[in-house]
């Protein structure tokens, strides 16, 4: 038997020279992604450790989204698939409506477990997605427990993501930006795990379900690797619901009893500078006495989220159904989904860059321009106005989110901010799901959808333009958070 000589190292063999080759390009790709994702002190901060746990989990959402939409909408004919669709947005929508509400109140009283309320929601899709895998090649009814299960996990970790990213902002990064950051880290491991999806789909219609099993597990134990300071509660304190003091109305204030000054209100005692008092026996205000700025942008984002729904279900399947002049189904369905993407990343980036220096103006501004595209969609139909409607409904509802986050930032109190978050998304939810719903009781008519999606943006011009243009006007606490 052949002994190295003393002094010299032996020579690899070959495979392990092939297993460090085929080890260096995934090595050197993760080394590019720890950089982007812990650039401008996003990970001295523990920022760049969430920005990694939101791409796993966009990533699993994908492929149960891949599963599902395989059984639900691609196996079956078209009429037959319109059925399922609808009885999946009933049976696992309606119990949302009622659960989500709930998640943002339960989670504001565990502001010192953060990071296992992530963990459990990822733990959770983990072994739903593991239970759904034996009934996703038949879609029985007894997928649609497991979906909405999928669901308010998927709920519960968006709201606490919402309230930990102001506890790891880096000093050079506005939180704006930081959640855009956030979001397009989502939006690219989505695309990156669609194709992905689609080839274990080709294995079996388990096969991304076991994927999404893997990857929530993964992100079970990155919730744990976040910094400490993610559950920490320090600097939060009791929330003033209540409406700024008027002029006179003596709130805030008690009147000085003798003496210099005497009939001149003071300052009580313990009270901060400035901090409107809260009237004894009052009862705790909601979020709608936050100011009209919230509740516009509130309805305007309604909109924005019903026109995306409405989109997302009518195009599937009119595209399905009558595919774009020369191009076949899928390429047209292809078409009208990579153009939405595009359009939302965009929407993202654009976002960071504006910083919602303005966000009424913004909200403003998408929608007009959601209006516009509509409108001329419906006149010009084809593919290029079908493409510019998906593009922008993406563009729009980008914008629209992260200026709708800007503001609940700068006008709802901490303590109550992650119930804000909660109420919000949950409306945004609801209404995605309103717009995929009228989607399918209309016929497949082109310029009809477009028509009436131009109609559910105008909805949205009419109820909230005039406030936000009446609040940009006032003026009030600068939304760009340094």
């Amino acid at each position: 038997m052949p002994v190295d000589k003393p002094g010299k190292r032996s020579k690899p063999s070959a495979a392990r020279r092939a297993g460090r080759a085929l080890r260096r390009p995934p090595a050197a790709l993760a080394r590019r992604i720890r950089r982007a994702t812990h650039a401008g002190g996003a990970g001295e901060s523990g920022l760049g450790k969430l920005i990694e746990l939101h791409a796993v989990n966009s990533a699993g959402d994908m492929l149960i989204t891949v599963a599902l939409a395989s059984t639900v909408f691609f196996s079956v004919p078209t009429g037959e698939a319109r059925g399922r669709v609808a009885l999946y947005l009933a049976v696992t929508m309606a119990p949302f409506a009622l659960l989500a509400p709930v998640v943002g109140p339960l989670l504001d009283r565990l502001p010192h477990g953060r990071r296992a309320a992530m963990a459990a929601a990822m733990l959770a899709r983990a072994l739903l997605a593991l239970s759904m895998a034996g009934a996703v090649a038949t879609g029985g009814l007894e997928l649609y427990p497991a979906a909405l299960g999928v669901l308010v996990s998927s709920k519960a970790y968006g709201v606490v993501r919402s309230a930990v990213v102001p506890r790891l902002l880096p000093p050079r990064i506005s939180l704006v930006k930081a959640n855009s950051r956030v979001t397009l880290a989502g939006l690219l491991a989505t695309g990156a795990a669609a194709p992905a999806a689609a080839g274990l789909h080709a294995l079996g219609a388990r096969w991304p379900l076991y994927g999404a099993f893997v990857l929530f597990l993964v992100g079970t134990f990155l919730s744990f690797s976040l910094d400490p300071k993610v559950d920490s509660a320090k600097g939060e304190r009791p929330a003033r619901l209540t409406k700024s003091a008027e002029p006179g109305d003596g709130e805030g204030t008690e009147p000085a009893r003798s003496g210099a000054g005497a009939g001149e209100p003071r300052p009580r005692k313990g009270a901060v500078a400035g901090e409107p008092r809260r009237r004894e026996g009052a009862p705790r205000p909601g979020l709608r006495t936050v100011g009209g700025a919230v509740l516009n942008a509130l309805s305007a984002n309604a909109a924005l989220r019903g026109l995306s729904g409405f989109l997302t279900f009518f195009l599937a399947f009119l595209l399905r159904e009558h595919p774009l002049h020369g191009l076949s189904a899928a390429v047209s369905l292809g078409l009208a989904g990579v153009a939405a993407g595009a359009g939302n990343a965009l929407g993202t980036a654009l976002g960071a860059w504006l910083r919602a220096r303005a966000p009424e103006v913004i909200i403003t501004a998408v929608l007009f321009c959601a209006l516009g595209v509509t409108v001329a969609a419906t006149v010009f139909y084809g593919p290029v106005a079908v493409t510019a409607v998906a593009a922008t409904a993406g563009i729009v509802q980008a914008l629209g989110k992260l200026s709708l986050d800007a503001l609940i930032q700068r006008d709802v109190p901490e303590q109550v901010r992650t119930s804000a978050f909660a109420r919000s998304e949950t409306l945004m939810q609801m209404s995605w799901v309103l717009g995929g719903g009228l989607a399918m009781v209309l016929p497949l008519a082109g310029r009809l959808g477009t028509g009436v999606a131009a109609g559910v943006v105008a909805a949205g011009v009419a109820v909230s333009v005039r406030g936000l243009l009446a609040a940009a006007r006032r003026g009030g606490p600068r939304a760009r958070l340094s």
